[in-house]
């Protein structure tokens, strides 16, 4: 099993949103490393749930519940989604500030390159995120 994070706007769709949908597909993505990235996901493979813009935290954690499938959004034909459902919140918000504080977590995509909206996560860094934000509610 893998681990991931996918970022989203609060204002376009919320870790709120996300648990009374209770399963999505995770759509729009138009950037050719994080379209990889989705390409590469397995069903049960677990998701940092991250609100980007203003909020910039770690909220939740969503499984894949299914694999790459062309993103019917996509005119082109380019690009694929997944389907990812909710698993539980965070007990408290792992921001990016404290995430970017912490010298163990300094080489995660989150903190290199911070405009992709789908990364990997490696074992140790899911760990210490869990772990920062108490484990999940």
């Amino acid at each position: 099993m893998a681990h991931w994070l996918v970022k989203s706007e609060p204002g376009a769709y919320s870790w709120t949103q996300m648990v009374a949908d209770k399963r999505t597909n995770w759509s729009g993505v138009r950037n050719f490393q994080a379209a990889k990235n989705l390409k590469t996901m397995a069903v049960g493979d677990t998701c940092f749930f991250y609100h980007s813009g203003e909020e910039r935290a770690v909220v939740g954690v969503v499984e894949v519940a299914k694999t790459y499938y062309p993103d019917p959004t996509d005119k082109t034909g380019t690009f694929g989604m997944v389907d990812v459902k909710a698993l539980k919140a965070l007990k408290t918000a792992v921001t990016l500030a404290q995430i970017k504080a912490d010298p163990a977590l300094a080489k995660i995509a989150l903190v290199r390159q911070s405009r992709l909206s789908v990364m990997p996560i490696d074992a140790a860094a899911w760990t210490k995120i869990l772990k920062l934000g108490g484990g999940m509610a």
